[in-house]
Protein backbone atom coordinates (compact mmCIF):
# COMPACT_ATOMS: atom_id res chain seq x y z
CA UNK A 1 0.00 0.00 0.00
CA UNK A 2 1.49 3.84 -0.93
CA UNK A 3 2.40 5.99 2.01
CA UNK A 4 0.97 9.12 2.47
CA UNK A 5 3.74 11.61 2.60
CA UNK A 6 2.98 15.02 3.15
CA UNK A 7 4.53 17.84 3.56
CA UNK A 8 3.46 20.72 5.86
CA UNK A 9 5.24 24.33 6.04
CA UNK A 10 5.74 26.24 8.76
CA UNK A 11 5.06 22.69 10.50
CA UNK A 12 7.21 23.69 13.69
CA UNK A 13 4.13 25.72 15.84
CA UNK A 14 0.64 26.98 15.74
CA UNK A 15 -1.61 25.84 13.48
CA UNK A 16 1.08 23.99 11.68
CA UNK A 17 2.20 21.82 14.58
CA UNK A 18 -1.67 21.16 14.81
CA UNK A 19 -1.84 19.89 11.31
CA UNK A 20 1.03 17.76 11.54
CA UNK A 21 -0.07 15.83 14.25
CA UNK A 22 -3.29 15.54 12.70
CA UNK A 23 -2.13 14.52 9.16
CA UNK A 24 -0.19 12.04 11.25
CA UNK A 25 -3.02 10.41 13.34
CA UNK A 26 -4.44 9.28 9.80
CA UNK A 27 -1.98 7.95 8.48
CA UNK A 28 0.82 10.65 6.94
CA UNK A 29 3.95 10.41 6.98
CA UNK A 30 4.68 14.18 7.79
CA UNK A 31 7.82 16.52 6.72
CA UNK A 32 8.33 19.11 9.26
CA UNK A 33 8.99 22.26 7.69
CA UNK A 34 10.57 24.84 9.68
CA UNK A 35 12.46 28.07 9.33
CA UNK A 36 14.33 29.10 12.72
CA UNK A 37 12.95 27.12 15.77
CA UNK A 38 14.69 23.30 15.27
CA UNK A 39 14.14 22.03 18.44
CA UNK A 40 10.40 22.98 18.31
CA UNK A 41 10.30 21.14 14.45
CA UNK A 42 11.77 18.00 16.34
CA UNK A 43 9.27 18.25 18.67
CA UNK A 44 6.62 18.11 16.37
CA UNK A 45 8.39 15.20 14.50
CA UNK A 46 8.73 13.69 17.48
CA UNK A 47 4.79 13.68 18.01
CA UNK A 48 4.09 12.38 14.82
CA UNK A 49 6.82 9.50 15.90
CA UNK A 50 4.81 8.84 18.41
CA UNK A 51 1.36 8.79 16.75
CA UNK A 52 2.52 5.91 14.84
CA UNK A 53 4.12 8.07 11.39
CA UNK A 54 7.29 8.76 10.23
CA UNK A 55 8.51 12.03 10.42
CA UNK A 56 11.39 14.40 9.48
CA UNK A 57 12.46 18.15 10.04
CA UNK A 58 13.88 19.82 7.62
CA UNK A 59 15.13 23.82 7.71
CA UNK A 60 13.52 25.80 4.36
CA UNK A 61 12.74 29.09 4.00
CA UNK A 62 10.16 29.15 1.28
CA UNK A 63 10.84 32.44 -0.41
CA UNK A 64 14.19 31.16 -1.27
CA UNK A 65 13.53 28.60 -4.37
CA UNK A 66 16.87 26.37 -3.46
CA UNK A 67 15.65 25.83 -0.21
CA UNK A 68 11.91 24.76 -1.42
CA UNK A 69 13.56 22.23 -3.89
CA UNK A 70 15.65 20.91 -1.02
CA UNK A 71 12.68 20.39 1.19
CA UNK A 72 10.67 17.94 -1.65
CA UNK A 73 14.09 16.48 -2.49
CA UNK A 74 14.72 15.21 1.14
CA UNK A 75 10.91 14.65 1.33
CA UNK A 76 11.28 12.14 -1.54
CA UNK A 77 14.79 10.91 -0.18
CA UNK A 78 13.73 10.12 3.38
CA UNK A 79 9.96 9.14 3.31
CA UNK A 80 8.72 8.41 -0.19
CA UNK A 81 7.24 10.51 -3.32
CA UNK A 82 5.09 13.45 -2.01
CA UNK A 83 1.46 12.63 -1.87
CA UNK A 84 0.58 15.93 -0.37
CA UNK A 85 1.22 19.78 0.32
CA UNK A 86 -0.03 22.03 3.03
CA UNK A 87 0.89 25.57 2.59
CA UNK A 88 0.71 26.98 5.87
CA UNK A 89 4.88 29.20 6.02
CA UNK A 90 3.31 32.77 6.84
CA UNK A 91 4.08 36.31 8.35
CA UNK A 92 2.13 39.04 9.41
CA UNK A 93 4.75 41.86 10.50
CA UNK A 94 3.89 43.96 13.54
CA UNK A 95 0.21 45.10 13.39
CA UNK A 96 -0.40 48.44 12.15
CA UNK A 97 -1.84 50.34 9.19
CA UNK A 98 -0.26 50.07 6.01
CA UNK A 99 1.04 53.79 6.06
CA UNK A 100 3.04 53.21 8.82
CA UNK A 101 4.50 49.78 7.73
CA UNK A 102 8.20 49.72 6.56
CA UNK A 103 9.03 48.55 2.89
CA UNK A 104 11.12 45.24 4.28
CA UNK A 105 8.48 43.91 6.11
CA UNK A 106 5.65 44.30 3.24
CA UNK A 107 8.58 42.67 1.07
CA UNK A 108 8.64 39.83 3.64
CA UNK A 109 5.29 39.68 3.68
CA UNK A 110 4.76 39.11 -0.13
CA UNK A 111 8.12 37.19 -0.24
CA UNK A 112 6.73 34.28 2.02
CA UNK A 113 3.28 34.02 2.11
CA UNK A 114 2.70 34.64 -1.57
CA UNK A 115 5.51 33.47 -3.28
CA UNK A 116 6.50 31.38 -1.21
CA UNK A 117 3.14 29.14 -1.20
CA UNK A 118 3.96 29.61 -4.95
CA UNK A 119 6.94 28.06 -5.43
CA UNK A 120 5.96 25.06 -2.95
CA UNK A 121 3.00 24.84 -4.88
CA UNK A 122 4.75 24.93 -7.99
CA UNK A 123 7.12 22.12 -6.67
CA UNK A 124 4.40 19.89 -5.52
CA UNK A 125 2.81 19.86 -9.19
CA UNK A 126 5.49 19.39 -10.96
CA UNK A 127 6.61 15.88 -8.79
CA UNK A 128 2.80 14.61 -8.46
CA UNK A 129 1.45 15.67 -11.97
CA UNK A 130 3.83 12.62 -13.87
CA UNK A 131 2.03 10.54 -10.84
CA UNK A 132 -1.15 11.39 -11.74
CA UNK A 133 -2.71 12.42 -8.16
CA UNK A 134 -1.64 14.37 -4.73
CA UNK A 135 -3.55 17.02 -2.74
CA UNK A 136 -3.07 20.45 -2.35
CA UNK A 137 -3.88 22.84 0.74
CA UNK A 138 -3.43 26.04 1.10
CA UNK A 139 -4.01 28.05 4.20
CA UNK A 140 -5.67 31.10 3.52
CA UNK A 141 -7.15 33.51 5.88
CA UNK A 142 -10.48 35.07 6.57
CA UNK A 143 -8.85 38.31 6.25
CA UNK A 144 -8.56 37.57 2.50
CA UNK A 145 -12.08 38.69 2.17
CA UNK A 146 -12.07 40.98 5.58
CA UNK A 147 -9.49 43.25 4.38
CA UNK A 148 -7.96 43.82 8.17
CA UNK A 149 -7.82 47.64 8.42
CA UNK A 150 -5.66 48.72 10.89
CA UNK A 151 -4.27 45.86 11.65
CA UNK A 152 -2.55 43.98 8.16
CA UNK A 153 -4.13 44.52 5.25
CA UNK A 154 -0.59 43.77 3.44
CA UNK A 155 -1.30 40.39 4.89
CA UNK A 156 -5.10 39.88 3.73
CA UNK A 157 -3.92 41.12 0.04
CA UNK A 158 -1.51 38.08 0.08
CA UNK A 159 -4.05 35.88 1.58
CA UNK A 160 -6.68 36.98 -0.98
CA UNK A 161 -4.00 36.08 -3.88
CA UNK A 162 -3.65 32.91 -2.18
CA UNK A 163 -7.66 32.06 -2.65
CA UNK A 164 -6.92 33.19 -6.47
CA UNK A 165 -4.17 30.73 -6.50
CA UNK A 166 -6.34 27.71 -5.25
CA UNK A 167 -8.72 28.47 -7.88
CA UNK A 168 -6.91 28.60 -10.41
CA UNK A 169 -4.49 25.72 -10.03
CA UNK A 170 -7.10 23.48 -8.90
CA UNK A 171 -8.82 24.19 -12.60
CA UNK A 172 -5.12 23.77 -13.74
CA UNK A 173 -4.04 20.38 -12.30
CA UNK A 174 -7.86 19.17 -12.12
CA UNK A 175 -7.28 16.85 -15.37
CA UNK A 176 -3.84 15.72 -13.93
CA UNK A 177 -5.68 13.69 -10.63
CA UNK A 178 -4.77 16.36 -8.14
CA UNK A 179 -6.99 18.46 -6.31
CA UNK A 180 -6.05 21.74 -4.96
CA UNK A 181 -8.10 23.68 -2.11
CA UNK A 182 -7.44 26.16 0.66
CA UNK A 183 -8.75 26.60 4.74
CA UNK A 184 -9.48 29.94 5.77
CA UNK A 185 -9.25 30.40 9.31
CA UNK A 186 -10.30 33.07 11.66
CA UNK A 187 -8.90 34.10 14.36
CA UNK A 188 -7.09 31.19 16.35
CA UNK A 189 -5.58 31.17 19.69
CA UNK A 190 -2.29 30.56 18.79
CA UNK A 191 1.26 32.75 20.04
CA UNK A 192 1.21 34.80 16.45
CA UNK A 193 -0.86 37.06 18.31
CA UNK A 194 1.94 38.39 20.83
CA UNK A 195 4.48 37.83 17.87
CA UNK A 196 2.53 40.66 16.30
CA UNK A 197 2.52 42.59 19.09
CA UNK A 198 -0.66 42.08 20.95
CA UNK A 199 -1.01 38.99 23.09
CA UNK A 200 -4.76 39.34 24.33
CA UNK A 201 -5.76 39.71 20.42
CA UNK A 202 -7.16 36.85 19.82
CA UNK A 203 -9.45 35.99 22.41
CA UNK A 204 -10.55 40.41 22.51
CA UNK A 205 -11.50 39.38 18.56
CA UNK A 206 -12.99 36.08 19.66
CA UNK A 207 -15.49 37.46 22.06
CA UNK A 208 -17.12 39.39 18.85
CA UNK A 209 -17.23 36.22 16.48
CA UNK A 210 -20.81 34.76 16.62
CA UNK A 211 -19.21 30.97 18.14
CA UNK A 212 -18.25 33.93 21.08
CA UNK A 213 -14.61 32.55 20.67
CA UNK A 214 -11.36 31.98 18.85
CA UNK A 215 -10.35 28.83 17.22
CA UNK A 216 -8.10 26.41 18.58
CA UNK A 217 -5.31 25.54 16.29
CA UNK A 218 -6.82 21.52 16.12
CA UNK A 219 -10.15 22.68 14.84
CA UNK A 220 -8.11 24.36 12.05
CA UNK A 221 -6.42 21.13 11.26
CA UNK A 222 -9.25 19.02 11.29
CA UNK A 223 -10.46 21.11 8.36
CA UNK A 224 -7.44 20.47 6.49
CA UNK A 225 -7.04 17.12 7.27
CA UNK A 226 -10.78 16.41 5.52
CA UNK A 227 -9.59 18.10 2.78
CA UNK A 228 -7.63 15.86 2.37
CA UNK A 229 -8.55 12.76 2.92
CA UNK A 230 -10.77 10.30 0.29
CA UNK A 231 -14.01 11.89 2.07
CA UNK A 232 -13.06 15.09 -0.45
CA UNK A 233 -12.12 13.56 -3.50
CA UNK A 234 -14.64 15.26 -5.19
CA UNK A 235 -13.62 18.67 -3.64
CA UNK A 236 -11.44 20.72 -5.85
CA UNK A 237 -11.09 24.71 -6.24
CA UNK A 238 -12.78 25.42 -2.86
CA UNK A 239 -11.93 27.83 0.04
CA UNK A 240 -13.07 26.41 3.43
CA UNK A 241 -13.69 29.03 5.91
CA UNK A 242 -13.58 27.81 9.28
CA UNK A 243 -14.20 31.28 10.74
CA UNK A 244 -17.11 30.68 14.02
CA UNK A 245 -19.56 32.70 11.74
CA UNK A 246 -17.22 35.86 10.98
Amino acid sequence: MKRLVTVVTGGSRGIGAAICRRLAEDGHDVVVGYVRDAGAAEEVAADVRRAGARAVAVRADTAVEADVDRLFETAERDLGPVTGLVNNAAVTGPLGRLADTGADVLRRVVDVNLTGTLLCARRAAQLMTPRGSGVIVNISSGAATLGSPGEYVHYAATKAAVDALTLGLAKELGPDGIRVNAVAPGVVDTGMHAAMGDPDRAHRMGAAVPLGRPARAEEIAAAVAWLMSPDASYTTGAVLRVAGGR
